[in-house]
């Protein structure tokens, strides 16, 4: 067992994942707050915290923060997701104290400056503009919300540009002090650290955490439904769903076991039938997003849109006959894919600090690896079958973006699944 954990008298988790063969390590603090965690009418708040950040703090410019971590040879990030937002760094294990120095002064005393505000926002709406042009990713987030209408988990996290464009300091502040304290939060360290060492450093370092905590999203709920959004382009986009489980579900695996079956990769069931047999599309596959209380699992193609109507019946067809026709070798090879995945996925401090993140933060504990291999092994075929029929049986979520001519791909998708 590599992994230590302790919980400070503030209520802040901290970890350690002791990798002893190797030079660098992954530094970082993860916040169980984010897009859905938003009040109403601050559509893209948590992403803009998570962009000021970086801009300037009460000891550090923007300028000195690139430059601190860029002086070690280190590289220093972040990322906003719907329930979770990260503020981590890579460095060579020496500098493990300066990344960690770094993370909590940008998130207990940053400033806000104005002046930067008003360049950050602008690089935001850029960003916003960019998704907007890029087709393949955009359409995720439509097929978000048509998923999950009216609640904030159906928000694009990147945020509503007219709401990014007006918010400002005042907010930024407010939603820092509702969220950002110690219970919300997880300290983790992977690579060459000493555990004691960390948790001497993380207490030290962050004495400056609100302890007040603000109300966050209500409970998830699917809805389903279909959205287009018509544009000329060369290819139509479209992301079939259905819901699906939450994180801590005990079925987790069998879903992540049946998505790989019917759209993992290249010997599954959609790239097989899709673009190898009938030559339909470059890219098809299925995926999964699990929260923490619901999830979906959504299939993504993109197609010539005189050939939607196929791809669409055919995609339906697959989904119909997995429920009918699975077979025990597909169910041994998506288990074979999905644990080489686990164990590569340990070879780097990057992966091993998120998983250890992520697991405090949806299980309040880390899942040691035995545990996973056990729960992945143990999924069967009846398993994923019954999984397949849970499927066939849901409300679906049809997203289409592109040039649509006479399809109505819901009414196509809700006929070819009976």
């Amino acid at each position: 067992m590599t992994v230590t954990v302790t919980t400070l008298p503030s209520g802040l988790v901290v970890a350690t994942d002791r990798m002893e063969h190797v030079d660098t390590a992954s530094v970082g603090v993860w916040v169980g707050v984010g897009t859905r965690d938003e009040p109403a009418g601050a559509d893209g708040i948590a992403h803009l915290l998570e962009h000021m950040a970086f801009k300037g703090t009460t000891r550090r410019s923007a300028r000195a923060i690139a430059e601190a971590i860029e002086d070690v040879g280190g590289h220093l990030n972040a990322y906003t997701g719907r329930e979770q937002t990260a503020y981590y760094a890579k460095v060579l294990a020496e500098d493990a104290p300066l990344a960690l120095d770094i993370v909590a002064d940008i998130l207990q005393h940053s400033v806000f400056d104005p002046d930067e505000l008003e360049r950050e926002r602008h690089v935001v709406l850029q960003e916003i503009g960019q998704a907007e042009d890029t087709p393949d990713d955009i359409i995720f987030d439509q097929f978000q919300v048509a998923a999950f209408p009216d609640q904030a988990l159906g928000k694009p996290v990147l945020g509503d540009p007219e709401v990014v464009a007006r918010l400002g300091r005042q907010d930024l502040y407010d939603y820092l002090g509702q969220h950002y304290g110690p219970t919300q939060m997880v300290a983790v360290a992977a690579g060459r650290v000493d555990h004691a060492r960390f948790v001497a450093e993380v207490e030290s370092q962050f004495r400056d955490l609100p302890q007040r905590q603000g109300a966050t999203d209500g409970p998830a709920h699917y809805r389903g439904g279909a959205c287009h959004d018509e544009r000329e382009l060369e290819q139509i986009h479209a992301v079939i769903g259905f819901p699906a489980s939450a994180i801590t579900d005990p079925d987790y695996y069998a879903w992540s076991v049946y998505s790989t079956v019917l759209g993992g990769g290249m010997s599954s069931r959609l790239f097989q039938e899709v673009r190898e047999k009938r030559g339909l599309a470059y890219a098809i596959y299925s995926f999964g997003a699990s929260y923490r209380d619901g999830g979906t699992l959504g299939i993504y193609v993109g197609t010539d849109p005189k050939d939607l109507d196929t791809v669409l019946d055919v995609t339906c067809a697959e989904v119909n006959a997995l429920g009918e026709t699975l077979e025990a070798v597909e169910v041994k090879r998506a288990k074979a894919q999905l644990r080489a995945g686990t164990l590569m996925g340990r070879e780097g401090t990057s992966n091993r600090a998120e998983t250890v993140a992520q697991q405090l933060l949806s299980f309040r504990r880390t899942i040691p690896l035995a545990e996973v291999l056990e729960r992945l092994d143990a999924v069967s075929v009846d398993d994923v079958l019954r999984i397949a029929r849970t499927v066939r049986g849901g409300v679906p979520t049809v997203a289409t973006l592109g040039p649509l001519g006479s399809v109505d791909p819901m009414a196509r998708v809700a006929a070819a699944l009976g």
